[in-house]
């Protein structure tokens, strides 16, 4: 495990590797652990140093649901542990498919709801982050700054301690920034979708923390032969490579690795100690060495 750490929020001491709940739950497709295993993975994080999980009370199918999982394993918590969870967008499932006029996650109702559901199933009474996640389809007809209002009211009622966005552009969080603190911006980003670059400088600049989700692919791993090269060279996994990137890209990026199984976990947070050098991270940008 990485001895580094960033300030979420400039006063939630964070490992750089934390842990994303999603494959936990198989939501929203994919294969999950057992209920054994999964209580298991999180308890092992924790052991391991990992205190930056990532979770949504959305995550959460077929009865079986990140957040009581989170609970079940952690409850009560360690002091140092950090909770950050999202509402917005996808806060109701069938969301994702309805014109922009017609999803109820971004409403202040829809928004106060998904904040009590985390609240509730989390077992706490304020959550130490939560992401404002916007949508992926219809943007031009989704306002940010109505819903990041409400966060920012139910912040004020002593439900929140830090705000953060996630799935937005570099304007989308410069118009989050004129109406409150954000401690982090949580966007796709690895080292084969760079599309971001740019918003993980500026984030840098502003030390707002860069959380990229899917930082090995997701669903689409990330697959190169100098990825291969590299592994080989360390002796390491083709996600531990991607993950050192992601260290060596800047201080403010924190990877969450999601993952059900016990094994990948311990090579996930052993990417922390995967010191990539000049050559190698030439060779992973394509560059001569």
């Amino acid at each position: 495990m990485t001895t580094e750490r960033w300030a979420l929020g400039g006063d939630l001491s964070v490992a750089r590797i934390g842990y994303g709940a999603m494959k936990l739950t198989g939501w929203p497709r994919g294969e999950r652990p057992g209920r054994e295993t999964a209580l298991a993975v999180l308890r092992r994080a924790v052991e391991l140093g990992v205190n930056h999980i990532d979770t949504s009370h959305y995550y959460a199918r077929d009865g079986v649901a990140a957040n009581e999982l989170i609970r079940e394993a952690l409850h009560p918590y360690p002091d140092d542990l950090v909770i950050v969870t999202k509402v917005g967008a996808l806060v109701e499932g069938s969301d994702i498919a309805l014109p922009a006029e017609r999803k109820n996650g971004l409403t202040p109702d829809g928004l106060r709801r998904g904040v009590e559901a985390n609240l509730r199933s989390l077992g706490v009474d304020r959550l130490d982050v939560v992401n404002l996640r916007m949508g992926d389809l219809d943007r031009a007809g989704t306002p940010l700054a109505a819903p990041l209002e409400t966060l920012l009211a139910l912040r004020e009622e002593g439900l929140i301690r830090h705000l953060g966005v996630s799935n937005v552009t570099a304007a989308e969080l410069a118009e989050a920034r004129a109406i409150a603190p954000i401690a982090c911006v949580q966007n796709l980003y690895n080292l084969s979708q760079r599309d971001d670059d740019p918003l993980v400088d500026a984030c840098a600049d502003a030390g707002i923390a860069y959380v990229p989700f899917f930082p090995v692919g997701g669903f689409q791993p990330i697959t190169a032969e100098r990825l291969d090269a590299v592994a080989a060279r360390h002796r390491a996994t083709v996600p531990q490579v991607a993950l050192a990137w992601l260290l060596a890209r800047s201080p403010n990026v924190l990877p969450i690795p999601g993952t059900g199984s016990l094994e990948h976990l311990e090579e996930n947070v052993a990417a922390g100690a995967l010191k990539l050098g000049a050559d190698d991270l030439a060779e992973l940008a394509g560059r001569p060495g």
